[in-house]
């Protein structure tokens, strides 16, 4: 059997590569782990109580699309969070995690042809690595347009040209940014619709970071899409559990779109999808409807803000984050940082390069390293400090 070329040719996953490089030398002192962004604050202890209770739906099959309580509660959150009602039924649909949807989404919702031609699926650079693979998958030609300091650290797709911009179905965009913490602005985002508008493409809002934040709570699109009155089809957002309430293998997500988006998604997810389990779904309602906890949360994250800016106060091209929790520091190279960090601290974090598309001498990551912040606090100073006098005070 011939594999695909798309497939076939796929570049090696980040965290492979980064075992690649650091595995075979010895660490330079205890291990601290900085690379994925994997939530390591407490999650509600209630959560485990709700799965116990909830725990004899184990024997039935799960709803495919969400129960009507876990959809109804998602309702209520972005009614909450955004000002937008949404129809619970035929506009939201529970995912098993964002990175299901992220890709399924893609493949449900992208034409063969745009215009008679290929499609084109917008990509920002550096980028959630899914988004290349669901462009692949859908036989579509991935742009990946470079997010860097010049841009405000996200893509400006509206410098395309015309016959590119005339041919794209799908826009990803990620805000709050992974790695580098941009918060898309209400104007950023009434430019991007009016584009998408324009020449009709369908824009993939990535907001899996929106609840960790410096100050105040980044506009949502959803908000931005319905203050313009526009198509509610021109969207789909994304959320999860993962970041804002601590959860990650959860596997809580939410897709939130127009009804007929809502409905070639689900239908596709009939013969594809893997639901959260009954008691998970139960459990995920009952975190959706509270707000007590992901305060507390934000708060821990918005000490560690302040413990960087500290840490790197002077340092020439630190930029500290907006939202998120990730540092996206400069170095001259970032495997050769992330080499020597290893071998001289233990400190492990990810080169830039690995998260975005392009030569060697274009990649536009490979100046950077990113740094999670998912410690404690205590932790998080210490590794900071430690990083500042390897890399920069040396």
């Amino acid at each position: 059997m011939n594999f695909p070329e798309r497939f076939a040719n796929l570049p090696a996953y980040a965290f492979p590569r980064l075992r690649a490089l650091l595995d075979h030398h010895t660490p330079g002192g205890d291990v601290v782990h900085m690379t994925i962004g994997e939530p390591k604050h407490q999650f509600p202890q209630w959560v485990t109580d709700v799965i116990v209770e909830n725990a004899a739906q184990f024997n039935s099959y799960p709803a495919n699309d969400g129960s009507e309580a876990l959809r109804g509660a998602i309702a209520g959150w972005i009614q909450t969070r955004y000002g937008v009602e949404m129809d619970p039924s035929s506009q939201i649909m529970a995912l098993n995690g964002t990175r299901e949807g992220l890709y399924n989404a893609a493949m449900a919702l992208c034409p063969e042809q745009k215009n008679g031609q290929k499609p084109v699926i917008l990509i920002p650079n550096p980028f959630y690595q899914v988004y290349m693979v669901a462009s692949l998958s859908v036989a579509a030609e991935p742009v990946f347009v470079s997010a860097t300091a010049e841009s405000g650290h996200l893509p400006d797709y509206e410098s395309l040209p015309q016959d590119v911009l005339d041919r794209t179905a799908i826009a990803y965009i990620c805000s709050p940014a992974n790695p580098q913490g941009a918060v898309a602005s209400r104007d950023y985002w009434q430019r991007l619709i009016r584009l998408a508008e324009k020449h009709d493409f369908c824009i993939f809002a990535d907001e899996c970071y929106s609840e960790i934040y410096r100050d105040a709570a980044p506009v949502g699109a959803l908000t931005v899409a319905q203050d313009m009155g526009a198509d509610p089809e021109r969207l789909v957002l994304f959320n999860s559990l993962s970041k804002r309430s601590n959860l990650p293998g959860l596997r809580s997500g939410l897709i939130a779109t127009g009804p007929e988006n809502t409905k070639r998604i689900k239908q596709l997810r009939a013969y594809s999808g893997a639901p959260l389990p009954g008691p998970l779904q139960a459990a995920a309602a009952r975190v959706w409807a509270d707000e007590a906890h992901v305060v507390e949360n934000r708060a821990l994250y918005q000490e560690k803000y302040r413990i960087a800016d500290e840490v790197f106060a002077g340092l020439d091209g630190y930029m500290a984050p907006e939202a998120g929790f990730f540092l996206w520091l400069p170095v001259p190279d970032g495997e050769a940082a992330a080499l020597k960090l290893w071998q001289q601290t233990g400190i492990r974090v990810l080169p830039g390069a690995y998260l975005a598309q392009g030569t060697p001498g274009q990649n536009p990551g490979k100046g950077y390293i990113r740094v999670a912040l998912v410690a404690s606090a205590e932790v998080t100073r210490a590794a900071l400090t430690q990083l500042r006098r390897c890399l920069y005070d040396t």
